[in-house]
């Protein structure tokens, strides 16, 4: 019997082959070299990571949260590079909820029945 350990580092292993990853991995590569893009990705990620914080805090997003999330919103929906970013994070996503949904079957299946 294999060491599920094993078989999840050989998971990791295969996932940084993926074409979906590799996508992702230049477009993030992209993002990085345009210094205004990856100005406006960290900008955002902190925003995400405040309101989060915030959330899980139990504390209420003001209007002003709101605002500065708009704002946000749309300075990277002007910015091409993270726009397609973004896309390739969705495409590998996908493969990432397949994974979790296949290796969660157990669980499932016990609370079903």
């Amino acid at each position: 019997m294999s060491n599920i350990y094993d078989s999840a580092n050989q998971i990791e292993r295969e996932i940084r082959t993926l074409p979906e990853f590799k996508a992702l991995q230049e477009a993030f590569e992209a993002v990085k070299a345009d210094s205004e893009a990856y100005q406006v990705f960290q900008d955002f990620q902190a925003l995400q990571m405040q309101l989060q914080e915030k959330s899980m805090q139990g504390q209420e997003i003001t209007d002003e949260d709101a605002t500065n999330a708009q704002e946000m919103a749309a300075k990277v929906q002007a910015a091409p590079l993270i726009n397609t970013m973004m896309e390739k994070e969705q495409a590998f996503s996908t493969i990432m909820n397949d994974l979790n949904r296949i290796i969660m079957t157990p669980v499932r299946e016990m609370y079903q029945g």
